[in-house]
């Protein structure tokens, strides 16, 4: 009798595994995106801001408004790019990339990434694709 339990078992968590989607299965690594900056004048241009927001699966405006207020500085958005007044370093801005995605990326549950933001009424919840938790995010 437990033999039958047992490959039953096995058949049954075959056949679920089959179910699901394949980048479930997936076990790829998290890379951190990077910005590419430069400086002109006294602004700070980051390049490549619509590819990282991409990369991390955010809204580019979510990610812009983080950054103004933890460098208390004003900025927009052109054509893919964020232009920031003041001069601030690429590994600021970096550095505070890395607290946006401890922040509002990474699922405090299982520390995976496969996360989204959904928004019910007035309430932000970081939806965890992995484990499936639902925590508050801290608003912006």
């Amino acid at each position: 009798m437990a033999f039958k339990m047992k490959t039953d078992y096995k058949q049954l968590l075959k056949r679920a595994q089959e179910k699901l989607p394949p980048e479930v299965m997936k076990k790829g690594r998290f890379e951190m995106p990077t910005f590419q900056s430069y400086n002109i004048g006294m602004r700070t241009y980051v390049r490549n801001f619509k590819e990282v927001a991409d990369a991390l699966n955010r809204d580019p405006q979510h990610l812009l408004k983080f950054l103004t207020k933890e460098m208390a500085t004003a900025a927009t958005t052109e054509s893919g790019r964020a232009i920031f007044q003041g001069k601030f370093t690429a590994e600021t801005l970096n550095l505070l990339l890395g607290r946006y995605v401890d922040r509002f990326l990474k699922c405090p549950i299982c520390k995976g990434f496969d996360t989204k933001i959904v928004k019910e009424r007035r309430l932000s919840f970081l939806l965890c694709e992995i484990c499936g938790a639902r925590s508050p995010v801290p608003l912006v």
